[in-house]
């Protein structure tokens, strides 16, 4: 008997395991994307007008698998354009517009 409750107990358990295991493996499927379309931005429009935080900051997010804290500020005009479009890549991935990691704060 102590066999069978054990066994109902661990089957009650698998669910939640699963759904956590596919919170997970959809944070790296939009990170993947999200990198995917940062590195094809980048190709297409060039990096003039970007300043060295702005792509370390940005560096920085992608390294930490696309949770690291959202502190990249554009400045730039470039840099502001290039935000945008990477919302927009976002959201057509299939990710919220707070996805990227853009935002100033007390900058």
């Amino acid at each position: 008997m102590r066999w069978a409750l054990a066994l109902i107990v661990a089957l009650l358990a698998l669910p939640g395991r699963a759904e956590e295991r596919l919170r997970a493996d959809w944070a790296e499927v939009k990170c993947a994307r999200y990198t995917k379309a940062w590195h094809e931005a980048l190709r297409r429009y060039g990096r003039t007008g970007l300043s060295e935080e702005f792509l370390s900051r940005h560096d920085a997010f992608l390294a930490s698998a696309c949770t690291g804290e959202a502190n990249v500020c554009p400045r730039s005009p470039e840099e502001l354009a290039l935000a945008n479009v990477m919302v927009i890549h976002a959201m057509n991935a299939g990710t919220a517009s707070t996805f990227p990691p853009f935002a100033c704060r007390g900058d």
